[in-house]
């Protein structure tokens, strides 16, 4: 269960003073060792990318040779503050990575250790902008997208776990959550039956899917439409 961790993610992030640091620090709090918070600033605006490494038990970060796994928590902002106030819904993959950093580190500071490194990454933005889209306005970022992938994704990282929100399409849209086709070095792959075995625990469910075309796995900005910002750190 995550669900307190969630919660208490949540507190720390529904505000506009919302800020990395003070993520970070409540992590540490709990146990994490290897936080760091960068503040990148674009024309539109800045915002706090936060990375957290959790070392696993034969981790490449203490020389070891299990594999790494990355989390990458996509957003354009969790706020649209002033045109918006409260917590927007496109704030969902940063609270469901930071959720599962929360646990992680309180689950190595137990005793509980992965084999692996898993590395969390996201950003902290209260205010970001929007961008008009159909059928609805998306969230935009302060920052581009080139520059939130090299925030984001890290060499270290084997393979990729990234989250977001779709809830302002009609491809996909329920509630609970839906996993893509596996997506590798530009080719789009089979649905990962390890990950559908994981949904359906998870879920008492059969696994939800959710179509991918080619043009989902091009980078921003080349005018092909998007389903969203979750298959950017495949470019």
């Amino acid at each position: 269960m995550l669900l307190r961790q969630m919660l208490d993610i949540y507190d720390l992030i529904d505000k506009p003073q919302a800020s990395g640091n003070e993520v970070a620090d409540f992590l540490r709090a709990h146990g994490a060792t290897d936080v760091t918070v960068e503040r990148v600033s674009g024309e539109r605006g800045g915002t706090d990318c936060i990375k957290v490494l959790i070392p696993g038990s034969n981790g490449k970060s203490t020389g070891g040779s299990a594999p790494t796994l990355g989390i990458v928590g996509r957003l354009g902002g969790l706020g649209a503050r002033p045109e918006m106030i409260g917590a927007v819904s496109d704030g969902d993959g940063a609270v469901a990575a930071l959720t599962a950093a929360l646990k992680l580190v309180e689950m190595n500071e137990n005793g509980d250790v992965l084999e692996g490194d898993v590395i969390v990454a996201t950003h902290i933005c209260p205010d970001a902008p929007t961008l008009p889209h159909e059928p609805v306005p998306f969230m935009d970022s302060p920052i581009d997208m080139q520059t939130m992938n090299r925030m984001e994704v890290d060499e270290r990282m084997d393979a990729i776990v990234s989250i977001d929100t779709t809830k302002g399409n009609r491809v996909i849209n329920l509630n609970g959550i839906a996993i893509s086709p596996t997506v590798m070095q530009g080719y789009i792959l089979s649905v990962s039956n390890d990950l559908m075995d994981v949904m359906t625990r998870v879920t008492g469910k059969m696994p939800e899917v959710f179509a991918l075309s080619q043009q989902d796995i091009t980078p921003y900005g080349n005018d092909l439409y998007h389903l969203n910002s979750i298959l950017q750190p495949a470019t």
